[in-house]
């Protein structure tokens, strides 16, 4: 079957839009009709080079929409069911036991690798294999093909299915962080080091928990200002000054947690010199470069008994934490929406060049 792509043939190129073929699902996986897929910072840092991947290559990994064909093995979800597609997992290691398939221990080969783990793609070039199955899923199209395991079904009813797709990525990691990573208690403290999709989910979230203070650390006004609507209760511009000092200032004795989305060493420092006694700082920004390396204060952290994690997709389980974000959702107290702007998949590019402009929050794709 023909379907509509968006290719990236260079690392750092812009993306074409091609015809492709796309392979029927083997026995555990699911054919989707992609109804919308947001487009994330991870897309565009692996087409930029972050980590090795083969192409020409389709990206894409935050995909919804509805199920066409189900493999052989499939019972969990049926042609007609409306879904969202998320992250790859063995479903067998000792993490996906534990209900943390996040950390699954073959994660990085499952998500990265652009081939299903016998080394075939769904989707080819004039007969030759085009490298696909990004997060399990290459989203970037109108069609894709994924394990079933990958899938959330969900209840469409007053819902937008187009624009859910974020919810299986930078929407569960922000909110994810906090809910989960943290478990951020009412009363809690915490400053959050970037106001994108990511940042904000977790704005959101601090509130849904009632936190008594969320800090939102954002050079970008109007995005600082959409922090304050949604929940945060100060929001700062890095570049007015010492963002510590400027925190410190508001709550004195440091923040019990500090979420930094940006990759930047200069908000990872400031995330450290922020936390008060048990403080914990989590990393979910993915810095310039694989190899990026910074020196911490180690005696200051014993001495304070400071904690820094790195989190991956918010510790989401995925096929729990989705569904309970609709419901908050549709309670009115998580409302992702308002940072959600539309575009064609033909303007891919344009919508690329409008959210680093800072004109869109999150840009989700129409095929």
């Amino acid at each position: 079957m023909d379907v509509k792509a968006a290719v990236i043939s260079a690392p750092g190129a812009d993306f074409v839009i091609e015809t492709l073929t796309i392979g029927e699902p083997q026995a555990d996986e699911v054919l989707v009709e992609i109804a919308g897929v947001g487009l994330c910072h991870t897309d565009l840092v692996f087409r930029d080079g972050f980590a090795p991947v083969p192409m020409p290559m389709v990206f894409g990994h935050e995909g919804a929409g509805v199920v066409r064909a189900v493999g052989a093995a499939v019972t969990s979800v049926a042609p007609g069911d409306a879904v969202i597609v998320g992250f790859s997992s063995c479903g067998h290691c000792a993490r996906c036991d534990e209900n943390l398939p996040s950390y699954c221990r073959s994660f990085r080969a499952l998500n990265y690798a652009g081939a299903r783990p016998d080394g075939s793609t769904a989707l080819a070039r004039d007969g030759t294999s085009v490298a696909s199955h990004f997060f399990g899923q290459s989203s970037f199209a109108n069609f894709a093909v994924t394990p079933a395991r990958n899938v959330v079904k969900v209840d469409p009813a007053g819902l937008d299915l187009s624009t859910l797709g974020p919810l299986a990525c930078g929407l569960q990691t922000g909110a994810g962080a906090v809910m989960r990573s943290f478990d951020c208690g009412a009363g809690s403290s915490i400053a959050i080091f970037g106001a994108g999709p990511v940042g904000l989910a977790g704005v959101m979230a601090a509130k849904v928990r009632d936190c008594a203070r969320i800090i939102v650390v954002e050079p970008m006004a109007s995005w600082r200002a959409l922090a304050l609507e949604l929940g945060a209760t100060d929001a700062i511009d890095p570049g007015a000054g010492d963002v510590a000092a400027a925190i410190r200032a508001l709550w004195p004795d440091g923040v019990d947690f500090a979420l930094e989305t940006s990759g930047r060493d200069s908000a990872i420092a400031a995330g450290l010199a922020i936390l008060g006694s048990r403080g914990m700082l989590g990393l979910v920004g993915v810095p310039p470069s694989a190899t990026d390396m910074m020196s911490v204060n180690i005696a200051g952290m014993i001495t304070f008994g400071h904690r820094v994690i790195g989190i991956i997709e918010g510790d989401s389980d995925q096929q729990g934490f989705i569904p309970e974000l609709i419901a908050l959702h549709r309670a009115g107290r998580f409302p992702f929406d308002r940072l959600i702007s539309t575009f064609p998949l033909d303007a891919i590019n344009e919508a690329i060049a409008a959210q680093h402009r800072g004109e869109c929050v999150k840009a989700v794709l129409i095929p």
